[in-house]
């Protein structure tokens, strides 16, 4: 396990003061990333992206992230996905057009799509399609009436209660994480996070799916009341906002049981992988042109902080992502493939973009997956 020294410390301190803003300005135009740490005070399973533009919406994110395989589920989620942006374009025919499409598979491949979710789910699996039925009736009315406003929440409820059944498909941990790590927490599922800052409130899911190591050291934070009363240390208009450094001469979390820092290794879940890989950049072993199961493309995408020489020196400092398209295009994020993401911010949104350096975290919790989290035996 990682442990920094008094000199290390100070190295990094004096790096970031003197060369924080020129690597920035140097990632983004030779492809670098710049080093998302601060010690100072002052991210075979399939995850099956549709193809074309990028994704910019943590929740479909999530979705696509789950360990499944049901084409039927894919295909009703990838139809209703689209009507938001067909819908800036007033292309209601397009709109309706999906809607059939989903319509079709729910009525046609019903037997399909509860095929994954085991016996004792079944019933409330059964609900969630004819909920989505009755649903999918109100999605027509709202083309035939031209109402945007009433489209956009349905299709919000119909999505949710499809990432509800893919979610009840899950049937076990779809790999074991090498033994090496079994001293850290696991987040073996996912859980849900509410975090109070003095603007308001933020609502993150964090994805053990996908990092169970990053996202179990997070929940076990939390549940420590790690975060509360912390400082956000870093804000960096439409790039990323950074928290996580604790009161004192320490740059992350120090477990009472060792006394010493808790690193967390790099840990990035590739698409097409079965499994993630461990403390190494897709760049260092020559995996240019892969993209990682968790992208840096959605606002509030959550991730770990490190030194960027330092693969396993991360801890408890966590940046959000704060998306700009001018800046970081979509599907070609200098991040991607160098830090782990480990979840995303599904509600907030706007209170995130309100938040600066120097305002708080109140307090922060875990709402829903607690006992998703392993502790270390």
């Amino acid at each position: 396990m990682l442990h920094f020294s008094n000199s290390m410390r100070n190295t990094y301190k004096h790096w970031l003061k003197t060369g924080l803003v020129a690597v920035l300005l140097f990632s983004l135009s030779v492809g670098l990333s710049a080093a998302w740490w601060d010690g100072d005070s002052s991210p075979k399973r399939e995850s099956i992206l549709p193809q074309g533009n990028a994704i910019t919406d943590g929740q479909a994110l999530l979705r696509y992230a789950l360990p499944i395989d049901n084409e039927a589920a894919r295909k009703i989620q990838l139809s209703l996905e689209g009507i938001k942006s067909q819908l800036r374009g007033k292309r209601w025919s397009n709109i309706n057009g999906n809607i059939t499409t989903a319509s079709r598979v729910l009525s046609t491949k019903e037997a399909e799509l509860l095929a994954n979710i085991p016996e004792e789910r079944q019933p409330q699996a059964q609900l969630l399609v004819e909920q989505i039925k009755q649903d999918i009736d109100s999605l027509r009315a709202a083309v035939e009436f031209k109402d945007p406003q009433t489209l956009l929440l349905t299709q919000g409820k119909i999505l949710d209660n499809i990432g509800t059944l893919e979610e009840l498909m899950v049937q076990e941990f779809p790999f074991e994480v090498p033994a090496e790590y079994s001293n850290l927490p696991q987040l073996k599922g996912r859980a849900t996070v509410e975090i109070k800052t003095n603007k308001g409130n933020l609502t993150v899911v964090v994805d053990g799916y996908s990092a169970p190591v990053t996202a179990g050291n997070f929940v076990d934070l939390v549940e420590r009341g790690f975060y509360d009363g912390l400082k956000f240390i870093r804000s960096e208009e439409s790039y990323a906002l950074q928290v996580g450094d604790p009161e004192g001469a320490d740059d992350g979390f120090i477990d009472p049981k060792t006394g010493k820092y808790r690193g967390i290794p790099l840990e990035i879940l590739a698409q097409g992988d079965q499994e993630p890989i461990y403390n190494t950049t897709f760049e260092e072993i020559g995996r240019y042109q892969d993209h990682p199961v968790l992208p840096f493309s959605a606002f509030g995408t959550l991730a770990l902080a490190r030194p960027e020489a330092i693969p396993d020196g991360g801890s408890s400092q966590i940046f959000f992502f704060l998306f700009e398209p001018e800046l970081t295009p979509a599907g070609l994020n200098l991040l991607d493939g160098r830090y782990a993401v480990f979840g995303y911010v599904t509600e907030g949104k706007e209170v995130l973009e309100e938040l600066r350096k120097g305002d708080v975290i109140e307090s922060a919790k875990v709402i829903r997956g607690a006992d998703n989290l392993v502790q270390p035996s």
